[in-house]
């Protein structure tokens, strides 16, 4: 199974598959100089138990990719897991997304193999869409035309299954394999089916912009906060917190401050308090840290986190005040004053943005949501004291995404990136954290050169870094 954020398999950091699993160049590296059997075995675990904290925004396909190129490793794991019996039964798609990735990536390698795979899985796995979308963007029209026929098949010609048709048509990440289909003039069957099936999508999204998505409230204060009120009371519960704050934005004027300020503090719906903090909260009102404060305090965990949530939209300098006086606090609103503080404040802010970020690591760990914040408050305020914690972070961490961040503070801050954590991270699983490697790696280290020249030649990799690599090997 792929990790999840809540129960991982993340092995330590400092183990071969812990530096695999984290995306880190030092993995890399690692793999490359371990027996191959071992380095082998644990690029299959990666590839096969998906441990991205964020499977959405952290890459490592590509990194995995590479890995399998140079260790010149077999398919035999992905295809037993790709095809195993469990594949009918599982509707995850993280079960099975990196390693299709990673057949997509091997594809635009020449792993023949792989391509073999990707067709296969596309036609039987359950995954399917995520196989066509690997193949969409790698396969000749040609090929692509061949597997029309396959993939069409999985729509029985019932009403039911044209309906299917049309909403895998629509919501189709990669569009071009079904317009392949769509003008294949060997088959006019197929042609017309489709052609209903692409009309159907695009009458659908026609209605989806015309139909509200929900009731409407009355157009005046009272008659919003009773909408949010009765929503709240549904069963199923909605929380329309947002939608009623965005009304208030429109409906309230000065004369309502007053109900606003009752229904902010006062023993009504949490969700009406919701609303009413986050109005008074967007429009700076000076009354709203106190109400702010009391809520956050709510033993119901919705009305607590949307007070903390309200406070945290606020962008103005009394809120930033206010961060200097709730700083001290252990709580959710300490952490987010903290946040506040990185992201806006000056340099006298700088030792209680470094306390803080010392104390999240401490008591949250190195995978805290805050992080990111308080990291790049690190760097924009140039904290060279904050260096110990963040080399801390950087090994630490699960989260690519945040080494990434933690690696351009080191960048700021430390006098010995350049010529340590930098020469990794130019194997590094993101795109970002390699440009800022190629961007100040010491090319005193003979492997940097090789690195850099071996990027600039690779097809795959991404135009940003390659604009970096090609400024430093530019003659000066």
């Amino acid at each position: 199974m792929f990790a999840s954020p809540i129960e991982t398999d993340i092995a330590p950091s400092g183990s071969l598959l812990g530096l695999l699993q984290r995306g880190r160049g030092d993995g890399w590296l690692h793999a490359l100089a371990a027996p191959r059997p071992e380095a082998v075995a644990a690029l299959n675990h990666c590839v096969l138990r998906d441990p991205r904290p964020d499977w959405q925004l952290e890459h490592r396909s590509l990194y995995y990719a590479r890995l399998f190129r140079e260790l010149d490793a077999p398919l035999d794991a992905v295809r037993e897991h790709l095809f195993d019996p469990v594949d009918a039964l599982e509707e995850c798609e993280q079960r099975t997304g990196l390693a299709l990735s990673v057949l997509g990536h091997l594809v635009t390698a020449g792993r023949r193999d792989a391509l073999v795979l990707l067709r296969r899985y596309a036609v039987t796995g359950a995954n399917w869409r995520w196989a066509l979308d690997e193949l969409a963007v790698r396969e000749e029209d040609a090929d692509l035309r061949d597997l029309g026929p396959a993939i069409l098949a999985r729509f029985p010609a019932t009403e039911a299954g044209d309906r299917a048709l049309a909403d895998a048509v629509r919501d189709s990440f990669e569009p071009r394999p079904w317009h392949i289909w769509a003008e294949d003039p060997a088959r006019p069957a197929q042609r017309a089916r489709l052609a209903r099936a692409l009309e159907t999508g695009d009458f659908d999204r026609w209605q989806r912009q015309l139909r509200p998505p929900t009731p409407q409230p009355g157009w005046s204060v009272p008659a919003v906060l009773e909408w949010a009120r009765e929503g709240y009371e549904q069963t199923p519960r909605q929380w329309r917190e947002a939608a009623a704050a965005r009304c208030l934005g429109a409906v309230a004027g000065p004369g309502d401050r007053e109900t606003l300020l009752r229904a902010a503090g006062g023993d009504s719906s949490p969700v009406v308090r919701a609303a009413a903090l986050r109005h008074l909260a967007e429009r700076g009102d000076p009354a709203v840290f106190e109400l702010i404060q009391r809520a956050a305090q709510d033993p119901r965990p919705e009305l607590a986190e949307a007070a903390v949530t309200a406070y945290a939209r606020m962008n103005d300098d009394g809120a930033l005040r206010q961060a200097r006086s709730w700083l001290e606090r252990t709580d959710e609103l300490g952490s987010t004053a903290a946040v506040m503080l990185a992201r806006r404040g000056s340099a006298p802010d700088a030792p209680g943005v470094l306390a803080a970020l010392r104390r999240v690591v401490r008591t949250r760990g190195t995978d805290a949501a805050e992080l990111r914040a308080l990291v790049e408050g690190a760097a924009r305020m140039a904290i060279g004291p904050a260096v110990p914690v963040l080399r801390h972070i950087y090994r630490q961490t699960i989260s690519s995404q945040l080494r990434g961040h933690t690696a351009r503070a080191l960048a700021a801050t430390d006098p010995t990136f350049a010529s340590g954590f930098a020469v990794e991270c130019l194997w590094d699983c993101e795109e970002e954290t390699r440009e800022v490697a190629a961007r100040h790696a010491a090319t005193a280290d003979t492997r940097v050169l090789e690195r850099l020249r071996t990027l600039a030649a690779d097809p795959t990799e991404q135009e940003g870094v390659q604009t970096a690599v090609r400024g430093r090997l530019a003659p000066s």
